[in-house]
């Protein structure tokens, strides 16, 4: 039977004022300024139920409710994982490129893979040979998707257009699809990947990057009714309710981007919600804006709030929750205590109480700067321990946090007004919403991290045009102390890049430039690598057939925090695999790039003009490609000069960087200025007056 409805969302709020914190519940507010310390022995003990190694089968995404990337299986190892290659390869499409990011990662159940992808098809195939057993194609607009549920002889997924939809699990015959709906807070995307729980299906919604009211569903599994509903924005009268302003809170953002964490044994789910809106002005909704930026606790069952931890309050910088919590079960001074993690765009590590949601580290409170204007909280949560990247744009750390010359430029947690500010972690910094592992055996959590820096105004998002952004790691943390145990410089920014760790001492994780790299997890050693032929941005999975261990990736590409090859290639590896490796694909470019058509100098005289769009458009101050032409090329021994139109009612100049060939100078209104470029090469140059308008010279 296949039944397709548009569901009302009209499911209960969870977050109302019967459903208080329980009794000592830690609720992220600023009444003492430190809680616990980061010192102490540690052990690690036996899983609990949220989070059985995966072994024969990779169930979920992210192997198990608990989130945690790891294995027990050890027949590949890093003694001989240089043995691995191709067991074989499909196009899940077709070889078709769908032109959107694919951020989905497999499952695998009883030797059968299946796999999403953001043309909103869903395949179930063979995960031993690769061959297709069904397809099923959902239509609609191409977009992000990440991942299904298996569960009861169906297999949940969401699709654009708000919609989710149960398959059979044998057949892909659909069973139920239902739309997402509300006619008071309308728009928005299901972006998650999906968790089955109990009777349950946990999906969560993006769009908080516009106005919009985020929210968290559980839906029954049976027709996909909604159950309950928790609101990302507290509204009046509810807990939270009293840190939006007026009626901020409607359109206030905090999307839960990624699927939550499920605690079967506490009957408890856990779930990240995103920035608040509007992003960068925060002067229309005076604040701690809850629940944006926050990891909630709230009853599996009933969505009833239990407790939350603001990682950062009343956001300006995009610094939301991106990642699936991480359950671990951990013994800090001696005691056993259930652990709940997320990684930030912050750089910090946040470790809680999973009952209580106490910091398990401390977390104390801290001056940071000020911007009246933007209403900024007086204090920032800073968790016990280190940052896993630096806080500040400091190229003596990272050449890759060498900032663009000519804004201002400022460390975590700096304000920002009409002035474009520079910041590090940018918005793509640090760790997103890749899958984070954790390890019983080591006892440490590791994952991939990104060193950009990201540019802000209070009227825009900015990754600075010309930027070195070819910095990442590989970290490892140990979450008992919140302190890195070590760290591995990698060229490629890995945030968006999921990692699995296994018993075999190894830790996979792909690239922006096409290759899965496996590293043995003691020392970050590279023992293998192979090209799959697309950009890398899923989390790699393993399983077991016949005896056999495969490990298998869904490469496709991405287009955050910078674009990569795109395809549809799902890979399986096995020891003694005969598939070769794909062509090397052209791998993104080390500095951001200018995307604009080139233009022949001599088609506009040499001439460029500042603070344009085009020949004929009025003056912007805010478009970074407010530059006329963005892409200029000319021959050796060429005079190019740079003009203020008479026109303009603001002073523009043009500075080049990091090679320092020329400085115009502020130029006033009909004023120009000329250069010879007599030597080849590429030279980059911004406005020394609005530093996000970004030009380039190409000299051939």
């Amino acid at each position: 039977m296949s039944l397709a409805v548009t569901l009302p969302l009209s499911g209960a709020y969870a977050g109302d004022d019967h459903h208080a914190p329980p009794a000592g519940a830690y609720a992220g507010d600023d009444h003492g300024d430190d809680r616990g310390n980061d010192d102490g022995d540690s052990r690690v003990h036996q899983s609990s139920d949220c989070c059985t190694p995966a072994s024969k089968n990779f169930p979920m995404v992210n192997a198990n409710y608990g989130n945690t990337m790891y294995s027990k299986l050890r027949d590949i190892n890093r003694h001989n994982a240089s043995k691995l290659g191709g067991a074989w390869m499909l196009h899940v499409d077709g070889g078709a490129v769908s032109g959107s990011s694919q951020q989905a990662t497999p499952v695998e159940v009883d030797g059968v893979i299946y796999v999403q992808s953001a043309s909103q098809s869903i395949s179930a195939v063979d995960a031993r040979t690769g061959v297709v057993k069904w397809t099923y194609a959902g239509g609609g607009a191409i977009g992000i998707v990440r991942g299904v549920a298996v569960a009861q002889g169906r297999v949940f997924a969401s699709l654009t257009g708000r919609r989710v939809v149960a398959l059979d699990q044998s057949t892909g015959q659909q069973l139920w699809q239902i739309t997402l709906n509300d006619s008071n807070f309308p728009g928005g995307t299901t972006p998650t990947a999906l968790v089955y729980y109990d009777g349950l299906v946990y999906v969560g919604t993006g769009g908080g990057d516009a106005a919009y009211r985020g929210r968290a569903y559980a839906l029954n599994a049976t027709d996909g009714s909604i159950a309950w509903t928790f609101w990302g924005t507290a509204a009046p009268g509810t807990p939270g309710g009293d840190t939006w302003v007026g009626d901020s809170w409607k359109t206030g953002g905090a999307a839960p981007w990624m699927h939550p964490a499920v605690d079967p044994e506490l009957n408890v789910v856990y779930w990240t919600f995103g920035n608040p809106f509007p992003v960068m002005d925060g002067s229309t909704r005076m604040g701690d804006n809850l629940y944006s930026d926050s990891i909630v606790a709230m009853d599996a069952h009933t969505g009833a709030y239990l407790w939350h931890f603001q990682t950062v309050k009343h956001d300006l910088w995009d610094a939301d929750n991106t990642m699936a919590p991480v359950l671990m079960d951990l013994e800090v001074h001696g005691k056993h205590r259930k652990a709940v993690a997320v990684a930030g765009k912050t750089g910090y590590l946040y470790i809680f109480d999973r009952i209580t949601g106490e910091p398990l580290q401390g977390v104390q409170y801290k001056p940071v700067p000020q911007e009246p204007r933007q209403m900024t909280s007086a204090t920032q949560p800073i968790p016990n321990g280190e940052p896993f990247v630096p806080l500040c744009p400091d190229p003596s750390i990272e050449p890759s946090l060498r900032p663009v010359p000519n804004y201002v430029v400022g460390c975590l947690f700096t304000p920002f007004w009409d002035k474009t500010t520079l910041v590090t972690p940018g918005s793509a910094g640090a760790a997103t919403w890749a899958a984070i592992s954790f390890n019983p055996r080591t006892g440490l959590v590791y994952f991939g991290a990104a060193l950009i820096n990201g540019a802000w105004t209070n009227t825009g998002k900015y990754r600075p045009i010309g930027e070195y952004r070819n910095g990442g790691r590989i970290v490892a943390m140990d979450p008992v102390t919140n302190h890195l145990v070590w760290q591995k410089h990698t060229d490629w920014s890995l945030s968006t890049n999921g990692m699995l760790t296994t018993a075999g001492d190894l830790m996979f994780i792909g690239q922006p430039d096409g290759y899965l790299v496996a590293y043995d997890i003691n020392n970050g050693r590279e023992v293998w690598r192979f090209q799959t032929g697309a950009g890398v941005h899923t989390a790699p999975i393993t399983y077991k057939i016949d005896g056999q261990q495969y490990v298998a990736v869904f490469a496709g590409g991405n287009s955050v925090p910078y674009a990569s090859t795109p395809g549809d290639n799902l890979w399986a590896f096995k020891l003694g695999g005969t598939v070769p490796q794909a062509a090397t694909p052209t791998p993104p470019t080390a500095r951001q790039p200018i995307t604009a058509a080139a233009v022949n100098g001599s088609a506009v005289g040499n001439k460029v003009l500042l603070g344009r769009t085009s020949a004929t458009s009025a003056e912007s101050t805010v478009n970074q490609n407010a530059v006329y032409p963005q892409n200029l090329v000319v021959p050796v021994g060429t005079m190019v000069t740079f003009v203020n139109p008479a026109g303009s009612t603001s002073n523009h100049c043009a500075d080049s960087f990091f090679e320092h060939e020329f400085d115009s100078g502020v130029l006033l209104p009909g004023q120009t200025f000329s250069h010879a470029f007599n030597t080849a090469g590429e030279y980059f140059y911004n406005d020394c007056v609005w530093p996000h308008i970004t030009g380039k010279i190409v000299v051939q």
